[in-house]
Order: structure tokens, then C-alpha cells, then sequence
């Protein structure tokens, strides 16, 4: 199930920022004690940040957001989708069901409208998903120490 972030997914949270395992690829993680200070009672609450939920708990966070301030031009102005899911989650198909239903989503809201999706070429686990999710690449280039791929996904036009 996606839904909007709430008070009860707090220590998921911290949990899905503080991991090592998912900031592999994201830079590293963040500190505990640090996220327990700063994060707010209902983090991450703002339109496209969508919970996934399973059996009543918080596995993961996809986010849509307008990618206003991208480095790469063939990104900027366009909708970006980003995903995180906590280790237990993986493996199951879980990002692919959460990922597809918000494109679907954005989809009907904004018909036509591409979305972009970056990640590190070494991620192979996010560059299959990209793929399952209909993304192609736009170009590679080295950002934060490593090479990033950037893929885009065109939303079919359909004609009444």
C-alpha cells in the first residue's frame, strides 16, 4: 500500500536513513543520533513522498518530486522518482509494485509527462529496476566519486 507519510513511521525512518546497506550508493548513511534530533514527528511529508507499507509497516519511501534543480540538463524541470527500501524488503518485487503504481499514478494526473531517474551505474539491483520500469538511458557522468547513470521514462500519449 502507498500512502502519506505518518507520526507512527518515524523509526522506520530513521531506521531507512541511518542503514549503511541502503546508502551504499547514496553517499553513506546518516547518523542515528543525528536524524533522531533532526527529523520532524511526521518526516518526509510533502505531495509525491508515498510510504510503502506492508502488513501495517513502513518497508520503504518512493518519492515524486519536479526535479527543478537537477545538475544535468536533460533532468532539470522534469518529474524525478527516488526510492528507498529497507534491506528486508528487497528481493521481493516490492520496489517494482510501489515504483510502478506512483508512475501509473503520475501517469493519470500528468499525461505525457517524462520522469527522470538517477542512480550509480554500479547499483545493479536499481539499474534493473530502472529497466523493469521502462526507463532508458540519457547519459552516464561522474558525480560524488562515482559514475551515475540518468534514464527517462516517456509516459505513452494517448489520443482521445
Amino acid at each position: 500500500m502507498l500512502r502519506a507519510p505518518e507520526r507512527r513511521d518515524r523509526a522506520a525512518f530513521v531506521e531507512l536513513l541511518s542503514s549503511p546497506e541502503v546508502h551504499t550508493y547514496l553517499g553513506g548513511p546518516r547518523s542515528r543520533d543525528e536524524l533522531q534530533r533532526e527529523l520532524p514527528e511526521v518526516p518526509e511529508q510533502w505531495p509525491g513522498s508515498l510510504v510503502v507499507e506492508l502488513d501495517g509497516a513502513m518497508i520503504g519511501h518512493v518519492l515524486l518530486r519536479r526535479a527543478t534543480g537537477h545538475r544535468r540538463p536533460a533532468a532539470a524541470g522534469k518529474a524525478d522518482l527516488g526510492y528507498l527500501f529497507l534491506p528486508q524488503a528487497w528481493g521481493s518485487g516490492y520496489a517494482t509494485e510501489a515504483c510502478a503504481a506512483a508512475l501509473g499514478w503520475l501517469s493519470d494526473a500528468l499525461p505525457g509527462e517524462p520522469v527522470v531517474l538517477t542512480t550509480q551505474s554500479a547499483n545493479t539491483a536499481s539499474m534493473r529496476l530502472a529497466a523493469k520500469l521502462g526507463f532508458t538511458e540519457v547519459e552516464r557522468f561522474e558525480a560524488w566519486g562515482a559514475e551515475q547513470w540518468l534514464g527517462v521514462r516517456r509516459a505513452p500519449v494517448t489520443s482521445a
